[in-house]
């Protein structure tokens, strides 16, 4: 049988290699953005007790309407910004589905869609599939920074969507509040869809503040924003998240939404609307990974690694090349097979995976994971 593959130059995701080489060498892996801790046991029992509660059958399809009022409610405290927990709120198996939704939603073939590189690789292969063109705009280590003038000059009437994530993945740099203020004037007066992946906005430190889409008026009218309850509450397995936008946007949303997904996970929703009657615990998150940050920091100060601290996401960005010229594939590689520590390469995330001589490192890991990864690094 002989068919013509939609996605020819797709292959298995460097996660997926990383984490198969660290389970063959028994390695340390932060590489996958996984938590190695427990999520909070009364989250757990909560979705017991919706289990023996009868929360057992199909959700309603924008998802259980306790946790979107739940999630109404902390737009109003965090951002002062409203969303309609009926109209303009959706339920999603994970924040990934979301993405790929709104993509096939409303992105048709020769359109074009800008993203920023290094991005996460969920993106590009959704735009491919819709037979649209990928723009992108590749940022620079160390410090990752936006021209603007670059991404106007990238914007055509053929531009149908522009992804932004922030904190972004895999960098860990964040979107200032001139960086939205610019993209929200680039954007103004035009049909352009904005797809705000914000799953990491629980996770930002030394007292910045998350610049959500929502901030910001006109953006806010023409913008998805996506979430992930996975990141935020240590259960990535779980496979829950959400998005928000104006009804106008929700509505196509939801009709792509019902035939993929329909519903998702229903006593896991509605433990998790539970769970958020207590804002502190979103609240206190940031707090908890900037210790796990600094710890893991000062740890490998005297290393031959540097590094900008990461602005947001459990990832730490360092920089090798003091140790070695090879390619960044080929160290992370040789890192884990040799020295049993599993990193991700940032190349496979750039545009003709420029190789900037850093790796990624994930410290959602427990302290002493993270103290035995750092004598690691120590000794190389």
């Amino acid at each position: 049988m002989q068919h013509t593959s939609k996605l020819p130059h797709v292959g298995t995701t460097i996660f997926s290699v990383m984490s198969a080489l660290a389970n063959k060498h028994q390695a340390i892996n932060l590489s996958q953005g996984f938590p190695n801790f427990k999520s909070d046991a009364k989250l757990k029992s909560l979705v017991t007790k919706a289990m023996e509660s009868g929360y057992n059958q199909y959700a309603p399809m924008p998802g259980n309407i306790d946790l979107r009022a739940r999630i109404a409610n902390k737009f109003d405290l965090l951002y002062n910004s409203s969303y309609h927990p009926e109209t303009e709120i959706t339920i999603t198996a994970g924040a990934t589905q979301a993405i790929f939704t709104i993509i096939s939603a409303f992105v048709k073939q020769e359109d074009e869609v800008l993203i920023f590189k290094p991005a996460y690789d969920c993106y590009e292969p959704a735009i491919t599939l819709q037979g649209a063109k990928t723009i992108s705009i590749q940022l620079n280590a160390p410090k990752y920074a936006i021209d603007w003038n670059a991404v106007k000059a990238k914007i055509t009437n053929k531009t149908k969507m522009i992804i932004i994530n922030t904190p972004q993945n895999p960098s860990g740099s964040i979107f200032s509040k001139t960086d939205m203020l610019q993209l929200q004037e680039l954007t103004k007066n035009t049909n352009i869809i904005v797809l705000s992946d914000e799953v990491y906005e629980h996770i930002i430190f030394d007292g910045e503040k998350h610049q959500s889409a929502c901030l910001f008026p006109d953006l806010k009218a023409r913008s998805f924003i996506t979430a992930s309850f996975g990141k935020t509450f240590h259960n990535t397995g779980w496979k829950i998240g959400y998005c928000c936008a104006p009804k106008t946007l929700m509505t196509e949303f939801r009709k792509v939404h019902q035939f993929n997904v329909f519903s998702v996970n229903h006593p896991m929703q509605k433990a998790l609307a539970d769970y958020l009657q207590e804002p502190s615990h979103y609240l206190e998150i940031s707090q908890f990974y900037q210790e796990k940050r600094d710890l893991f920091l000062s740890l490998i100060t005297n290393s031959r690694f540097t590094f900008n601290k990461a602005k947001g996401t459990y990832f730490q960005v360092l920089d090798f090349s003091k140790i070695t010229q090879e390619n960044d594939v080929d160290f992370a590689k040789r890192l884990t097979i040799e020295n049993r520590l599993a990193s991700i390469p940032l190349s496979v995330f750039n545009d003709n995976n420029k190789d900037d001589k850093v790796l990624r490192f994930c410290f959602a890991k427990t302290n002493d994971t993270l103290k035995k990864a750092a004598e690691i690094i120590n000794k190389i």
